[in-house]
């Protein structure tokens, strides 16, 4: 709200004022105004310095330096400076990265973010939890930055920090306290702490004063003087009540100045806004609140897009090379088309082959437009650029991409096919086709930016290509349309681009009839002059192209270059459809709430986004009720855990990059461990190491538990929490305690037994008021602090013999953090061994810790042992060793200074170690410890429940009912992804049945039947871009924390996503199958409707297996997106024996690749029995006109015998001896067995190969996850 950042409110009373200006003014000068949230959201493939220059280069000003002329020359200096400041200039060519490309550590990303922000150079600026991430020192840095910002550039910097140390605290000049959104506290940074205590508060020695405010209000945390238990304030009102009597509100009130005298602020800022719009172009005057010109931010935003693209060029590789391998498919299937009749089907499939290949890949740019979206709206927020600039920019940085992906498919598929060898009709194809993919790539891309939710967009983007698709003109030509979609036809982009490429290639080409288009044929017909041919348009003998298509299509060799103009004027209209989108889009994530599942008492009090009253709310309601901690930790087996000599080790640009050096340590039962270090020192590194995490590197030394080495129960004994709460959306937070309990504890154990102990650890992590909440998103869902002990629950409901946590104070307020300590310290007070990575500890946090493995960068010890009373024992080393620390300095801040360098004179402290005395007394009772536990562990070992000999704790099949239970669960909770998947199915069956209404039995409704089958093909681009973003969150969460845990075997998981989605594909189906069977007219004897319907169903299943193996393979959803079309495309359409039936397949495709095609015996067994039993007859314009001799010596009948007796069709009128009307087919068998449908029989036995092939897929998709399955490294030596 101080940054004017509005939309997520729906109401607001009060004011703000920016100078005199009051809110809706300030909007004209936004750009002045930054808000840094706590997510660092950035592309992961631009490196640190190109993230800078693209930031710089968009609030470059017109006055610069003399000695920084250019744009760019401003943003190099200046982004040095910046990034050197914080610390990171020799990151400058590093990738950003993120969970998924590797980069910049945890630490340095933060420390992007903020640079970021601060290259907008506003005056206001607002920072949100910056410093989560960062070290104690790393913070304090950021807060001498932004004091000397506010202090010599004069500045107004408001911030938010949690866990605050008591340096940078002191960076600032007044300090707000809120407590449930009431002010108790606004003043003087230096008075605040008297403030509080001269009321009756106490701040313990050596504490952060910023921690001592916040506990102010919390009853578990604060600490009351003797004597002043009853007059202290207990609620937020009294707290506010109190302030506002208080002198220090009297002085603030009298220290504030009329905001009316301020207004010179304003017009200082308005002279030079307008300074800056006479120096600039008329494109820049019209956009005021950008620094930069539209045309320079639309060059920046085409730099950039060409820089995340080589960051990525995977990616454009896989384009390249799909088109590539669609083309020579492609080629090879149509190739070398002659010049004669036998070409007239195959030529338009052709044509028609590119448009659809690029349009299903299209489909992508709906994906990819979410994928930016965050980062637009930050920028848009900082008034980077305008988001039409992004869309230009995509635009323009599209031509080159898709130019050169259809110069390589134009180059191979053209000449392959052997279209007309002329150059202006080659370049008219490759302009055409090129002008196409651009209007696609646009629209799919402005379908995506008109959606807030991926799914809506998913389900319209798969309709769209759909439709499209159908009324191109390919399957239902225009003339055959019903008119209630004719006018679909205007308005397609790719009916107009296939029109284009009609008349373009056919326009000039004569072709030859022959047979079987020329007839009749046989010995006996001799004389052409009493044949005929069936191609409409044809004249005698010949073809004419032009003639050809405005019969059969309507289409017309002038409207070459209408349909192109028609395509650019669609790509400029999507174009500026997504600009629209995008501007007006909503960037706010809303308010915030909690979600139970329905039936279950609901929270009456809303639960605020904001920790810091989350927390609040949260900690002063708790019961302090529940079970004993020591019944929590009694209840597991207690082990004692060692390594030495432990080294890691990571391939980096060919050799070996160490990680880790000669660590050692150890953490006993009833042992808090804490892991500490500068970023980037290997924390995090050695918690995964130490509990086998790892699955990629080498690691050395020796890892022992009880003395003897990990064996293959490690992983499920042990608890690991994550520094990112992963947990299912869907899932409550009982649910979410119950599946770890019921797969992580042992399968004897009765399941009863395992529901107490949940009920147990819900009570004693205080759990109890939001049991039923679902866990749910950002904005929606448990708070951070919530999910927190969630994370901690899920672990310990496991029983676990060591506990492992990630850093998880991360992001939390210090009360907060206290509670999560709290619960650590409770159960390690009662025998659970726990090792905890730490950043930011106040001393309260730190002092809760028994024991600290200290780490310097490049992984190497500098102190492991007690930390003592008080941090006596760690104090007195360092005082030792020539680092004293002062009585008010909390130790955490004061070690990390120290082995940071900032408070040494250039000691080594990992060297000081080595050869300290408590360095040899740590390997001495390390070898001590093994020894003395080795036996007793190996006796315990036989009364323990724990079998060594298996990975799991359950029995596979176990796994795969309580996986597919909770993943059920989880489909049922998701109304979106589900109604979005029925939506598309029955709006597009009910166009279906509409575009093939009423289907007749001429010979072009066989093609009618043919084509409306074959579109229910095209169901599966939309279901499954909508299905694989589900699929791939799933597998993550799998990968990144059930798998690592051995919770359930990876066989458990794909059967649970599998089997799952199988009745909502027979409910969709089903739909399908009655939106679009009987508006078709399609027969409904049940002999017949009953096998279409169950190879309906088979195909449900069969598109979505293929859907989930590619998913389970993928990287991540662009790519998955990318392989769709190759797989769909080149793979599985083209060879099934529609686009091209069977007998015209090249012999090379046509004698394996057509019989391991599924889709040809999905298409069998759909098309068989809708054709086998029609009746045809002829409508008069499908008749072909045979002359007979005009002495009336034959009678058509007798002339057409000897022909009809061995090929298909009748004659209408067999005693006429003028002349005979032939129907090229009799009966739908005839018409069937063209396609190599020679029996009735084969549409059951097609339903029977297409069951095979069901099974087939739903196992590759089993063996695509067990390829991606990689082993944990563990300790060799």
């Amino acid at each position: 709200m101080l940054a004017n950042d509005r939309e997520s409110f729906p109401a607001i009373e009060g004011e703000v004022r920016f100078g005199s200006a009051d809110h809706v003014e300030a909007n004209t000068f936004r750009h002045q105004m930054l808000f840094n949230s706590e997510d660092d959201i950035h592309f992961p493939t631009l490196t640190v310095t190109q993230t800078m220059r693209f930031a710089l280069r968009n609030k470059a000003p017109d006055n610069r330096p003399a000695y920084l002329q250019s744009k760019d020359d401003f943003a190099e200096e200046l982004g040095n400076d910046i990034l050197e400041q914080l610390g990171i200039g020799h990151t400058k060519g590093t990738l950003v990265g993120n969970e998924f490309v590797r980069g910049v550590s945890g630490g340095e990303r933060k420390r992007v973010s903020i640079a970021e922000v601060m290259a907008g150079q506003a005056p206001i600026q607002c920072w949100d939890n910056s410093t989560r991430g960062l070290d104690a020192s790393t913070a304090l840095d950021l807060g001498r930055v932004l004091r000397r910002t506010a202090q010599e550039q004069k500045k107004s910097i408001v911030a938010t920090f949690y866990q605050t140390g008591n340096g940078l605290y002191d960076q600032f000049d007044k300090v707000l306290v809120l407590c449930e959104g009431r002010t108790i506290y606004y003043g003087p940074r230096a008075l605040a702490k008297s403030y509080f205590e001269d009321m009756g508060f106490v701040c313990p020695p050596g504490g952060a004063v910023a921690d001592f405010l916040t506990a102010v209000p919390v009853h578990t945390e604060r600490v009351i003087r003797s004597g002043f238990e009853n007059k202290v304030p207990n609620t937020a009102e009294e707290f506010e009540s109190r302030y506002y009597k208080s002198a220090i509100w009297q002085a603030m009130d009298q220290g504030t100045v009329d905001y009316n005298s301020l207004s010179y602020e304003i017009d200082n800022l308005r002279d030079v806004m307008a300074l800056e719009r006479q120096r600039s172009s008329l494109l820049r005057k019209m956009q005021s609140v950008y620094t930069v010109s539209l045309m320079h931010q639309v060059w920046a935003c085409t730099i950039r897009s060409f820089e995340i693209m080589w960051g990525d060029r995977w990616s454009i590789a896989i384009k390249a090379i799909s088109a590539l391998l669609q083309a020579l498919v492609c080629g090879s299937v149509f190739y070398n088309l002659s010049d004669a009749s036998d070409s007239v089907f195959l030529r338009p499939g052709a044509l028609f082959f590119g448009i659809l290949y690029f349009g299903l890949q299209s489909l992508a740019e709906t994906t990819a437009s979410f994928l930016g979206r965050p980062i637009l709206s930050r920028h848009k927020r900082f008034a980077y650029y305008r988001p039409t600039a992004f869309c230009i920019a995509s635009v323009i940085v599209d031509i080159p991409v898709y130019m050169f992906q259809v110069t390589v498919f134009t180059i191979v598929l053209y000449f392959m096919c052997h279209f007309q060898y002329d150059a202006a009709k080659f370049f008219t194809y490759w302009i055409v086709l090129n002008v196409t993919v651009f209007c696609f790539a646009s629209e799919f891309r402005a379908i995506g930016a008109l959606f807030k939710n991926f799914g809506n967009a998913s389900k319209v983007s798969g309709f769209t290509i759909m439709i499209m698709m159908v009324c191109a003109g390919y399957m239902i030509p225009f003339n055959s349309m019903h008119v209630w979609f004719r006018w679909i036809f205007y308005i397609n982009p790719a009916s107009h681009a296939f029109e284009s490429l009609m008349a373009n290639e056919w326009s000039g080409l004569e072709l030859t009839c022959i047979t079987p288009q020329y007839i009749p044929y046989g010995e006996s017909y001799t004389d052409d002059r009493y044949r005929s041919c069936t191609v409409a348009g044809s004249s005698g003998k010949v073809i004419p192209g032009d003639a050809y298509i405005a019969a059969q299509y309507n289409h017309s060799k002038h409207h070459v270059w209408r349909g192109f103009g028609i395509i650019i004027g669609f790509w400029i209209f999507f174009a500026c459809l997504t600009a629209i989108g995008f501007e007006k889009a909503d960037s706010s994530g809303g308010s915030s709430r909690l979600l139970f599942k329905r039936g279950s008492k609901l929270q009456r009090t809303p639960v605020p986004v904001d920790v810091e009253k989350a927390s609040v709310t949260t900690d002063q309601k708790r019961s302090p009720t529940g079970p004993p901690a020591e019944d929590i930790a009694s209840s597991s087996h207690q082990s004692t855990f060692t390594w030495k000599n432990l080294n890691y080790y990571v391939k980096y640009r060919g050799e070996d990059k160490q990680l880790l050096r000669d660590v050692c340590g150890y953490v006993k039962p009833g042992c808090l461990l804490a892991l500490m270090g500068t970023s980037g020192a290997g924390k995090t590194t050695l918690m995964d190491v130490l509990a086998q995490r790892k699955d990629a590197g080498r690691i050395e030394g020796s890892i022992l538990v009880d003395g003897l080495p990990q064996d293959i129960t490690f992983q499920r004994t042990t608890g690991y929490c994550e520094q990112n709460d992963v947990h299912e959306a869907t899932a409550t937070v009982r649910e979410a305690l119950l599946f770890s309990a019921r797969l992580r504890q042992d399968y004897e154990i009765p399941d009863q037994e395992k529901v107490d102990y949940v009920e147990n650890i819900i009570d004693l992590l205080e759990l109890r008021d939001i049991q039923d909440a679902l866990v749910g998103t950002p904005g929606a869902g448990l708070t951070i602090e919530q999910k927190k002990r969630l994370t901690l629950g899920v672990e310990l409901v496991a029983k676990p013999k060591l506990l492992f946590l990630d850093e998880p104070t991360s992001g939390l307020d210090g009360q907060s953090a206290f509670s999560i300590v709290r619960f650590m310290r409770k159960l390690a007070g009662n025998g659970q061994a726990v090792i905890c990575t730490i950043h930011q500890p106040s001393a309260f946090v730190f002092n809760a810790f028994d024991s600290l493995l200290l780490l310097a960068k490049g992984g190497r010890t500098t102190y492991f042992g007690e930390t003592g009373e008080g941090s006596s024992k760690l104090l007195e080393y360092f005082a030792r060793n020539g680092a004293p620390c002062a009585p008010d300095v909390n130790p955490a801040e004061h070690i990390i200074d120290v082995v940071q360098g900032r408070q040494s004179s250039g000691q080594d402290w990992a060297q000081i170690w080595r050869e300290s005395p408590e360095c040899k007394r740590t390997l001495d009772e390390l070898d001590h410890l093994n020894e003395s536990i080795r036996s007793l562990a190996q006796g315990h070992s036989k009364d323990n429940h724990t079998d060594s000999s298996r990975s799991f704790a359950t029995p596979l099949l176990h796994q795969m009912k309580q996986v597919t239970i909770r993943q059920s669960v989880a489909l049922w909770r998701n109304p979106d992804y589900v109604w979005n998947k029925i939506l598309l199915h029955v709006v597009q069956a009910l166009f279906s049945g509409f575009a093939f209404w009423k289907v007749g039995n001429g010979t072009f409704d066989l093609q009618l039947r043919l084509f409306s089958v074959f579109n229910f093909v095209f169901i599966a681009p939309g279901v499954i871009n909508q299905l694989q973003p589900l699929y791939l969150r799933n597998r993550d969460i799998f990968e990144t924390r059930e798998k690592k845990s051995k919770t359930y075997h990876w066989f458990a998981f794909v059967f649970a996503q599998c089997v799952s989605e199988i009745p909502w594909l027979i409910l969709c189906g089903t739909l399908y199958f009655i939106c679009w069977y009987f508006p078709s007219g399609l027969p409904v004897q049940a002999s017949i409707s009953g096998q279409i319907f169950f190879q309906m169903i088979l195909y449900e299943l069969l598109y979505t297996s293929i859907g989930q193996a590619i998913a389970t393979y993928a990287p991540n959803e662009y790519f998955a997106s990318l392989m769709n079309p190759i797989v769909l495309g080149a793979g599985l359409i083209t060879f099934c024996g529609i686009v091209v039936p069977y007998g015209q397949i090249t012999s090379f495709w046509r004698h394996w690749l057509y019989w391991l095609d599924p889709f040809s015996y999905l298409v069998g067994g759909l098309l068989t029995q809708l054709l086998w039993d029609v009746d045809v007859r002829c409508s008069s314009s499908e008749l072909t006109s045979i002359p007979l001799p005009p002495d009336g010596s034959t009678t058509c009948g007798e002339y057409m015998a000897e022909f009809l007796g061995e090929n298909a069709g009748y004659v209408v009128e067999p005693g006429s001896r003028v002349g005979c009307e032939y129907c090229a087919y009799k009966t739908g068998a005839e018409y069937a067995r063209t396609f190599n449908l020679n029996a009735r029989y084969y549409g059951w036995r097609d339903v029977g190969i297409t069951v095979l092939f069901c099974v087939s897929s739903y196992a590759m998709v089993f063996v695509m996850m067990k390829l991606r399955s990689k082993a944990t490294k563990s300790a060799s030596g």
